[in-house]
């Protein structure tokens, strides 16, 4: 009889939460009493924005990251809604680009300057004009520049693009026309060919959005669904609800089949919403209880059981929202891998929280910061608009990397292998190509190349950035492909260092030499 443990192995069992000093948080923020669920937040690694209370329209508070302390009560705001301001995002490929939507039934486009706010903004970068009812969802393409999706309470959701020269744009380049209720929640797969939605009339969808098609419809009779959220390459859903006796629930969904979800579980009987938030490098997805103070965290894996719970990080100050900060905006020397921003009315603070891997070491932990999703887009709008799919570029958190271009891949890629290309547009970047060789031919060459290179005892292997390049199984995914990739260029860059190390040296002897003769002959 075999003993099975009940505990598995991983390298973030033992993340905690770290709550920032008092010094480190934003005091004095007017934080909103709107009632609607969203998070109210938006962070990047130079502002946090806040949806503020505002006397006579909406208005949001830009906020540096680093001007923490207490807020001046007369700070300027971003107010040119005339009604609340219900969402904001923050451009992922431009730091100073946010969009806000409202229930005056737009979605505006701010420039924020770089420098201090002296006054308030009224006057928006674009406006986007097409909703006939309050726009309360708006969300960012995660890989196509300047497209961005809104949903309002008209039942519809519109796709914009932000490439032209108009500033009022009433014109979607697309509407999508799939709901019969209002739509609660948007997701994106991770490449952005695919958008989940989940809708008030219980049901979650799978569309495409470039041909308006409802891929996959499901409902589940014990699971009434508010929030959904794509889990990167996984191909699964994580959705959040109540159950039939209102108890809160969280379920995983097949992507392919929404029938019957594959889990589902009950957490506690608390009448607040559950944001889910995932990280696709770290494949940990936390769960956020709106009106409570609690932050739950799960270890997602491919195979059963699917969801492994890691811990809890409590509170007894309850969150009406929540923000969190992109991955290249997270101070690595302290092994942080995830960081919160709590929305706190009832002491109008912000308050960081740090999720942290408890490592001894101060160096570089590569094994916890794998690639990860850089600040350039991989497509223009039109490219996207055509047809074209293409993942994020991928960036190592290390200090001083640079990006690493990732594959394109259009609506019915062949399946080639794909394989590293020579040619670098910078010294930094790297791009890849699809091989026109077979798998079989590359399999022939790896055993030739085994049966050729017959070494010394001394020299059996041969070592790079720590792992035997021989022994090493060979790249099955592109993310694995794309971290040989960058692990060679390091290896690269490292010998290049010696060698200049090298050349200094002899440089020296020579010069040494030359001195000596100098003197003997003297």
């Amino acid at each position: 009889m075999s003993w099975n443990p009940q505990y598995r192995s991983s390298k973030f069992r033992h993340v905690y939460g770290k709550v920032a000093s008092k010094d480190k948080c934003y005091d004095c923020v007017p934080i909103t009493c709107n009632v609607h669920d969203n998070h109210f937040c938006a962070v990047n690694p130079s502002f946090i924005a806040v949806v503020t209370e505002c006397a006579g329209g909406g208005a949001f508070l830009v906020i540096p990251i680093k001007q923490t302390g207490k807020l001046d009560p007369h700070y300027p705001k971003v107010c040119g809604h005339k009604g609340n301001v219900l969402d904001i995002k923050w451009n992922p490929f431009n730091d100073s680009v946010i969009a806000s939507c409202s229930e005056d039934a737009t979605v505006k486009i701010w420039d924020i300057p770089n420098q201090l706010l002296k006054r308030n903004i009224t006057t928006p970068k674009k406006e986007l004009l097409g909703h006939s009812r309050r726009v309360g969802l708006i969300e960012w393409h995660p890989t196509a520049d300047n497209i961005i999706f809104s949903s309002g309470y008209d039942y519809k959701i519109m796709i914009w693009n932000l490439d032209v020269k108009d500033a009022v744009v009433s014109m979607p380049v697309k509407i999508l026309d799939a709901h019969k209720d209002v739509v609660l929640s948007m997701s994106f797969n991770a490449n952005g060919s695919l958008l989940a939605t989940a809708c008030r009339d219980r049901k979650i969808r799978v569309i495409d959005p470039r041909a308006g098609k409802v891929l996959q419809e499901g409902s589940y009779k014990s699971h009434k669904v508010n929030k959904v959220l794509f889990l990167g390459n996984m191909k699964k859903l994580f959705s959040t609800g109540t159950s039939c006796w209102n108890n809160r629930q969280i379920a995983l969904w097949d992507q392919n089949d929404l029938s019957v979800p594959l889990l589902e579980e009950d957490l506690d009987g608390g009448s607040g919403l559950l944001f889910p938030i995932y990280d696709s490098d770290t494949h940990m997805l936390y769960v956020v209880g709106k009106g409570d103070g609690n932050i739950r965290y799960y270890e997602i894996s491919p195979e059963k059981p699917y969801l492994n719970y890691l811990m809890e990080y409590r509170s007894h100050l309850p969150q009406k929202g929540i923000g969190t900060m992109p991955k290249r905006g997270l101070d690595v020397a302290a092994c942080e891998i995830f960081r919160f921003y709590k929305l706190i009315p009832t002491k109008s603070l912000i308050e960081p929280i740090s999720m942290i891997v408890p490592r001894r070491s101060e160096s570089y932990q590569e094994d916890i910061y794998p690639l990860t999703a850089a600040a350039q887009p991989a497509l223009t709008a039109q490219e996207w608009l055509n047809g074209i799919n293409k993942g994020p570029l991928l960036v190592s958190l290390r200090p001083g990397s640079e990006a690493v271009n990732s594959l394109p891949q259009f609506l019915e890629p062949e399946p080639h292998t794909k394989a590293l290309s020579q040619e670098c547009g910078g010294e930094g970047r790297i791009s890849l190509e699809e091989d026109k060789q077979k798998p079989r031919e590359i399999e022939g060459g790896r055993k030739r190349l085994k049966m050729d290179g017959k070494l010394p005892k001394t020299e059996e292997k041969c070592l790079s950035n720590g792992f035997d390049i021989f022994e090493c199984p060979p790249p099955k995914t592109e993310n694995e492909l794309l971290q040989m990739c960058y692990r060679q260029k390091e290896e690269i860059r490292r010998l290049r260092e010696l060698i200049v190390q090298r050349d200094v040296q002899i440089k020296q002897l020579e010069l040494q030499l030359k001195n000596l003769r100098t003197d003997t002959g003297n």
